[in-house]
């Protein structure tokens, strides 16, 4: 029989690489968001194209039931944003009536609002309520959300407001 091996103890260098390795697993696996979004603008952007919603058409949710790619030539810029549309009558409806459409929050997931965080929501995570579009970080928030969407809506709103002084312009 072999005598058991000697346990080394691990290095600092090797611990704090579990940790850093650890904290990035989680963070890739829990978030939803595209990489880029600005979390600091009122409206979430994406820092690379300064597309709202990612390009995806804001009147789409109501039009379609559903999020549709916008086009490149069917764009309007509105609070510091560009926003695509997927046909003329969409945007004719924004620009007529932009706070009607845009999502909730400028795109920040409701959910992580109410516990007084700015996390950008994703174009493909949704739910309407009462005519609104909330988008959400990921799965886990959105499902969180239907179980009280009223409740959540309530918590968000009062948070809002001194979450938004945070935020730019």
């Amino acid at each position: 029989m072999t005598p058991p091996r000697p346990q080394r103890k691990p290095s600092m260098k090797s611990i704090v690489a579990r940790v850093v390795l650890g904290a990035a697993l989680i963070v890739g696996v829990h978030s939803a968001v595209p990489a880029g979004a600005v979390i600091t603008d009122r409206i979430v952007v994406d820092q690379r194209t300064g597309l709202a919603l990612y390009g995806f058409d804001p009147v789409g949710y109501f039009t379609d039931g559903q999020p549709v790619i916008g086009r490149m030539d069917l764009e309007y810029s509105f609070a510091g944003a560009i926003w695509r549309f997927r046909n003329e009558g969409n945007r004719a409806a924004f620009t007529d009536h932009p706070d009607v459409y845009m999502p909730r929050y400028g795109g920040y997931d409701p959910v992580s609002i109410g516990r007084g965080l700015a996390i950008a929501g994703h174009p493909s995570l949704w739910i309407m309520v009462d005519s609104r579009v909330y988008l959400f970080a990921n799965a886990a928030s959105r499902e969180a959300f239907s179980v009280d969407p009223r409740g959540t809506i309530a918590t968000a709103s009062a948070k809002w407001p001194q979450l938004q002084r945070t935020l730019l312009p």
